[in-house]
């Protein structure tokens, strides 16, 4: 019984010789999320983008070809407040007509051992392109895997509010973001 058990171990393996690794591609955008954190007069809040759209390619045996790309879409962001997501999509602050769409695109990651990366990408709003570093974390359990990570930016690099709202008395220049994608992967074929 065990000769043909590893007979038959044997043969799948020469069968599937092929078949090198996992790349992990395809993203579940319904278990994912994008999140930011603000202060509004002193005030922690949160808020999220209820539409957004990634492209993934991560083979961990192959880090110099991993690739990344988010973009979310602007008119979907959620502050908790009707009135603050009507207000952050006009002109002053996301210009959600003019710019519908905010982007990141990865341009390396780099391993920092472990399940610890760092990301540097460009990222794009209201028409405004600066460099990124991300550290990012990596769990996979079997095909299924979760990168976790995030950045922050200063919203008036990006022109995010203007006008009145310069003042960073009233909201604050930092802006965190964090992001949580789940993904699936698939056998890589040689």
């Amino acid at each position: 019984m065990n000769y043909l058990r590893h007979t038959l171990l044997l043969g799948l393996l020469l069968l599937c010789g092929h078949v090198s690794a996992l790349e992990f591609k395809q993203v579940l955008t319904n278990e994912s999320s994008v999140t930011f954190f603000y202060k509004q007069i002193g005030v922690p809040l949160d808020g999220k983008f209820n539409k957004f759209a990634a492209q993934i390619t991560f083979d961990p045996a192959k880090i110099a070809n991993a690739q990344a790309r988010l973009d979310m879409d602007v008119a979907s962001i959620d502050t908790g407040s009707a009135d603050g997501d009507e207000a952050v999509v006009g002109k002053l602050w996301f210009n959600a007509k003019a710019y519908p769409a905010a982007s990141f695109v990865s341009t390396g990651l780099k391993a920092l051992g472990g399940n610890r990366y760092e990301a540097s990408g460009k990222l794009s709003i209201k028409g405004r392109t600066l460099d990124v570093v991300a550290p990012v974390t990596f769990q996979a359990t079997g095909t299924r895997g979760i990168f976790e990570g995030g950045f922050t930016i200063k919203r008036l690099d990006y022109a995010i509010g203007e006008g009145e709202w310069t003042d960073l008395g009233t909201v604050a220049n930092e802006i965190q973001i964090k992001f949580h994608i789940v993904v699936n992967a698939a056998p890589v074929k040689k």
